[in-house]
């Protein structure tokens, strides 16, 4: 592989001695491997894995598992993310200084959901977290993952940023990992260096300025943007940091990122921010700042949009029974021909809030309804609010586990009419027992595809 001579010489003319032994990072060394594990649903890192300085569910893995074939991985166990990328955890632990009153955290720039889940798991109990996605493919995949790590207190969005300055004031913590020119992706994405030219920088930097023009609207006074990028110039990072500080109104906060070790500070500026760079740390490249905004106020209560993008509906009489599968306080509404379960604490600024946005799930997805049919969800089995005893279960072994998440006929010994199976005494999924045979009710757009299983499950947790 070669660098685009541009690039290098950027980086260079910054005379910046973080960066002194980037280009040969990026060309002769391999990305490292990580995970992050989901302690809402009992899991710890391993013991024998190194820790990740600055997320404590953080571990790294000296070779890459078959995490495919690990049904804990689907079952939301952990999450495999970049370990720079899991600072989020770090920055909104700092910006919250120990206060566990609940927030509420907008994802702007959300897809996959590696800084989502990262947030959840930072965010005191109770916080409304509304994750956007602009793409519709990658929307759907954020949704995914963020069902399989099992939050009730989420909202799934997807769309243009704009949307949000008709919610003015209203989120306490907004994050927005902003699209760039990806040169932190460069050692392990070859797209990333073929795509990229200095029209390609312009160009993500108007976009930028535009997303956290936006995004400002929806902030709070006092409350705190965390704008990152995966890149390494200073045009999308100190640049348009100056810029929100200077034209939006905002002043950056120290997280204390530099006390670990190889975490670089700003490039020929005075504000906070942190450059996590291939070389000094393991992992890939990442800018990230946090802003406060000028003033202080409570959040705004959203208001209902008069016209709105997405409309709750009554629930059938069918569907109450739902709310036994539920632990916690929880109110039905439908979305389309399924059953959602609001948090009723949140339930009001849910509505409000979705009125605005084009949704793709709110709360709990319970069920789906097909005529007088309440089939349960895969997104209930993944909840950390499912009630796991009110159905009949069945513990599958690896080789049938691999075969139900393939979405394969599998036959069960147990009651007629809906099963829940678990992998490893945790919920892995829906089937419904006809007797002669099993409904395999995995969603078809979550199945495993490769058919290359290892003889025994990869050792991850």
């Amino acid at each position: 592989m070669s660098l685009p001579q541009q690039f290098i010489d950027e980086i260079n003319s910054y005379g910046a001695p973080c960066l002194d032994g980037l280009v040969d990072a990026l060309l002769t060394t391999q990305p490292a491997v990580s995970i992050r594990v989901n302690s809402a649903k009992g899991a710890t890192p391993p013991a024998d894995k190194d820790s990740v300085a600055w997320c404590a569910d953080g571990v790294y893995f000296e070779n890459r598992p078959q995490f495919t074939f690990d049904p804990a991985f689907h079952q939301g166990m952990y999450y495999v993310q970049d370990a720079s990328s899991m600072a989020i955890s770090h920055v909104i632990k700092a910006i919250l200084a120990g206060d566990s009153q609940p927030v509420r955290y907008l994802d702007a720039c959300a897809a996959p959901g590696g800084k989502s889940t990262a947030a959840i798991s930072a965010l005191p109990s109770g916080s409304l977290v509304v994750a956007n996605e602009y793409d519709y493919r990658r929307a759907s995949v954020l949704a995914e993952n963020l069902a399989k790590w099992g939050s009730p207190d989420v909202i799934v969005s997807r769309g243009d940023t704009s949307r949000f300055t008709r919610l003015p004031d209203c989120f306490d913590i907004i994050a927005a990992d902003v699209p760039c020119s990806g040169e932190g992706m460069m050692r392990k994405d070859a797209e990333a260096v073929a795509q990229w030219s200095p029209s390609l920088v312009a160009e993500c930097v108007g976009r930028q300025r535009e997303i956290v023009d936006n995004l400002w609207q929806a902030l709070r006074p006092g409350g705190y943007l965390i704008y990152s990028t995966c890149t390494f110039n200073r045009h999308e990072n100190e640049d348009m940091v100056d810029y929100i500080c200077h034209e939006l109104g905002g002043a950056t906060v120290d997280v204390g990122l530099n006390a670990f070790e190889g975490v670089a500070q700003a490039i020929g500026s005075s504000h906070h921010c942190y450059r996590f760079i291939p070389g000094l740390i393991r992992g890939e490249g990442l800018f990230i700042s946090a802003i406060r905004k000028d003033g202080d106020a409570v959040a705004s209560e959203p208001k209902t949009s008069k016209k709105p993008l997405t409309a709750f509906s009554k629930v059938p009489a069918e569907a109450h029974k739902t709310l036994d599968w539920l632990e916690g306080n929880f109110e039905l509404a439908m979305l389309g021909d399924r059953v959602v379960a609001l948090p009723k604490s949140e339930a009001r600024n849910i509505r409000a809030i979705s009125s605005w946005l084009d949704v793709i799930s709110a709360g709990v997805v319970v069920a789906t309804q097909k005529g007088m049919d309440i089939i349960p969800s895969q997104e209930l089995a993944m909840s950390t609010a499912f009630r796991a005893d009110i159905f009949p279960s069945v513990e599958l072994d690896y080789h049938t586990a691999v075969a139900y998440l393939r979405r394969e006929n599998v036959s069960v010994d147990a009651p007629k009419g809906f099963v829940l199976l678990t992998y490893g005494g945790h919920p892995l999924g829906f089937v419904k027992n006809l007797g002669n045979r099993a409904n395999n009710l995995y969603p078809q757009a979550w199945r495993i595809i490769s058919t290359n299983a290892p003889d025994l499950p990869p050792s991850v947790l």
